[in-house]
């Protein structure tokens, strides 16, 4: 009898195999279309746990987030409604919903954690907060985190006004929140359970990339043509200082571009992959100059993005374009494109099977492969 998926053991022997069966670089590869998935959803992110799992946090409004497998099955649909009370909180009703955005996973792969634009319940404004919204125009909402083997929201984060993008420190430490409306991110800790911090970053921050040693977080301001840069160390375990880590002040890389949306980090910490959406192109920023050494225009408006492990390749969707690029990150040649069902919204690399999955606002989800 096999091993059931999911196992510690299945998971170990199936990875391992995906990752054995080649070693050709990314770039020298060729991504072909495996598979569309069509349900009831729509999803405003998909994203890869490392474990075969990939969560679709569908368009904030259908109120759900569908887990589904390698094996481009539906494995859960977990409904975003939460019992405040039963967290703590003192609130006036029993049921509250929320509007899942993007999502993180831990380390491991066991934790997702999902954010949500805003709640809704007795006592939320279900009209507080928009994507024009000026600083601290909306409510205060949640992070859920979310077991990857039951699919049950079993802890919730405070954070400021319309989240949006989330991640996790390597060694599990730490989540970071980029608060839309509160023009500032949310720096909590997973540990302690408490926020250390919420840092001033400008106008509607995104997209998060942190350094491979934990210490630096960069955060796309799109509001902005710049990046905020939040030293992260007075974060770490024995800081004397944490008087400095109440309000770390960020520094910028300024002129990246218009509208920095999402961001990826290369796998040497050296570069700085950022797409722009306001100039419908991606950049690379050098990390020891600042200064933009690559740019490509890939599509009308990129948005979500990701790069192979790698590191030779990056993913593209751009939303108005309905496409989806793959590019050379040496050089910044465009090696392929395909079309996409319409506006592909998030996409995902997954080195667990070598996938690169595509979600959009319409529906589908788009799976590829790469192959020799």
């Amino acid at each position: 009898m096999g091993m059931p998926f999911g196992s510690a053991s299945a998971i170990a022997v199936y990875g391992a195999a995906a990752r054995d069966a080649r070693r050709t670089p990314n770039d020298q590869l060729v991504l072909y279309p495996v598979t569309r998935i069509d349900g009831d959803f729509a999803p405003k992110s998909v994203v890869a746990s490392g474990t075969g799992l990939y969560f679709a946090q569908n368009m904030m409004y259908r109120h759900t987030i569908s887990v589904l497998d390698h094996r481009k099955e539906l494995v859960a649909t977990i409904d975003d409604s939460v019992n405040l009370r039963k967290f703590g909180y003192d609130v006036a009703g029993d049921v509250y919903r929320g509007s899942p955005v993007e999502a993180a996973f831990t380390s491991d792969g066991s934790f997702a954690f999902v954010s949500n634009y805003r709640m809704y319940g007795p006592g939320y404004d279900p009209e507080a907060g928009s994507d024009s919204c000026g600083r601290d125009q909306g409510q205060d909402s949640f992070v859920y985190r979310v077991s990857a083997t039951t699919f049950e929201i079993d802890r919730l984060y405070p954070v400021g006004p319309v989240p949006k993008h989330l991640a996790v420190t390597p060694d599990d430490r730490l989540l970071l929140v980029s608060n839309w409306c509160g023009f500032d991110v949310t720096v909590i800790d997973l540990a302690a359970e408490e926020t250390l911090a919420t840092v001033d970053v400008g106008r509607h921050p995104r997209g998060i990339a942190i350094t491979g040693d934990g210490r630096t977080a960069y955060v796309a301001v799109m509001g902005s043509t710049g990046i905020a840069v939040i030293d992260l160390s007075a974060f770490s375990p024995g800081s004397d200082a944490p008087e400095v880590a109440a309000e770390p002040v960020p520094t910028y890389i300024r002129d990246v571009g218009i509208s920095p949306r999402h961001l990826v980090l290369s796998p040497d910490g050296m570069t700085l992959y950022a797409t722009l959406n306001g100039e419908d192109a991606v950049v690379a920023v050098d990390l020891g100059s600042g200064e933009v050494i690559r740019r490509v225009e890939t599509g009308d408006a990129p948005r979500t993005m990701d790069i192979s492990t790698d590191g030779t390749a990056l993913y593209v969707v751009n939303y108005r374009s309905h496409t989806m690029s793959k590019i050379r990150t040496s050089d910044f040649t465009i090696l392929q494109e395909f079309d996409t069902s319409p506006r592909p919204i998030g996409i995902t690399y997954d080195a667990f099977n070598d996938e690169v999955w595509v979600s959009t606002y319409s529906g589908p989800i788009h799976v590829y492969a790469e192959g020799g």
